[in-house]
């Protein structure tokens, strides 16, 4: 038997309910042919309340589009609780538990020193609700950190899934057995779907849309309700500053220093003399307290800044690129690229900000102790990305 990550043995879990046609989350027919979809959210206390209404609201905009002639969807919130009262104090009108071909499990307000096995112990209801749709065939799906119900339930054992990027390690470390894809927005395997962080419930409410009305419709949808479906990933959104930090005296004094610096040739050499140790040791210490190199790290930063300077100035690619340390454009672009999923030109036009005027001073990488008197740059690019590790 399974073991919660509180200790506590799960139960033999059912067997997981067959794999629909194109192991989308919508269970047979093709899409713009399927008879009308009956689709569940599940309410439970402190969930929210815009991840309780997003998708339905979605969906009754695609049932608009679509036509009343269309067979669209029947949208019921459910709970196996009389009352609930979401995150926010929003008291939710609720109906019993019934048969629906979709059950979408929103997230809850999670934060840094939150107990989440007390957390999920006092849903034990809602968790024993979303095991028993499953088994019943029904697909299964979770907005943000609702995986955390799905992992309670033993859904994503064995299983491909997301969560936030922020809560991603989080859901991983709960659930070793599940393959935790941080960089995707909506991951589905086998009948069960998982998202990433709130305006992912659009990029899965439309794929519902899609699967169901075809893409004509979902694309109408997406027009109209000021959607981007044509995102991909989560990465461009992950802010290394909003993650767990530990104890990392040395790593993050190293960190500060390369972030100060990010126009300069990386020098490991230098480097590890402004701290007055050794390359082997530098590279030593600060794996053991991040788990990575130091080249990796300012690759990162270099990528952030330069992500900061295409959404808020006008600076030519070129220059970004030489802003933050890289000569050669191209090898700036094909970095970028692997880091963001977006080439520097599209990253631009995708995010750049309206109101943007003169390059604003880029928000602090660190909040770390300043190092060592900076090290001297020679010019060039910097070398290429390191192994993981």
């Amino acid at each position: 038997m399974a073991e919660t990550a509180s200790g506590q043995r799960r139960p033999p879990q059912p067997p997981r309910p067959p794999r629909p046609a194109g192991d989308g989350a919508v269970p047979g027919g093709a899409a713009g042919t399927a008879g009308e979809l009956r689709v569940g959210v599940l309410a439970y206390p402190g969930c929210f309340a815009s991840e309780v209404f997003g998708v339905p609201d979605l969906l009754t905009m695609a049932g608009h589009v679509a036509g009343p002639d269309v067979p669209g969807y029947r949208v019921r919130v459910v709970s196996p609780r009389r009352r609930v009262v979401a995150a926010g104090g929003a008291r939710l009108d609720v109906r019993p538990l019934c048969e629906v071909d979709v059950l979408v499990v929103p997230g809850f307000a999670l934060h840094p020193g939150t107990d989440l096995d007390a957390r999920l112990a006092a849903l034990a209801p809602e968790v024993a609700a979303v095991r028993a749709q499953a088994a019943a065939g029904t697909a299964v799906v979770s907005l943000c950190v609702g995986a955390f119900l799905l992992a309670e339930a033993g859904l994503l054992d064995g299983r491909r899934a997301t969560t936030s990027w922020l809560y991603a390690d989080e859901l991983a470390g709960r659930c070793p057995s599940a393959d935790v894809r941080p960089e995707h927005l909506v991951v589905t395997d086998t009948g069960v779907t998982t998202t990433a962080a709130f305006s992912a419930m659009y990029d899965f409410a439309l794929d519902l849309i899609r699967r169901h009305h075809g893409s004509r419709v979902a694309r109408t949808t997406a027009r109209v309700a000021l959607v981007d479906d044509a995102r991909t990933s989560q990465t461009p959104y992950v802010d290394p500053r909003l993650l767990p930090q530990p104890g990392r005296e040395f790593s993050q004094r190293v960190m500060r220093q390369l972030d100060q610096n990010l126009a300069e040739r990386y020098d490991l050499g230098a480097l590890a003399e402004a701290f007055r140790v050794s390359t082997r040791t530098l590279l030593r210490r600060f794996a053991e307290e991040t788990g990575r190199s130091p080249l990796a790290h300012l690759q990162d930063s270099r990528v952030r800044r330069a992500r900061h300077l295409l959404e808020n100035t006008d600076r030519t690619v070129a220059a970004v690129a030489a802003a933050v340390g890289y000569h050669d454009p191209g090898t700036f672009a094909a970095l970028f690229a692997r880091h963001t999923g977006h080439r520097p030109s599209a990253y631009r036009a995708a995010f750049r900000r309206a109101d943007r005027t003169t390059a604003p001073a880029a928000p602090p990488v660190t909040s770390a102790p300043p190092g060592p008197a900076p090290v001297a740059g020679r010019g060039g690019p910097a070398g290429p990305p390191p192994a993981a590790g």
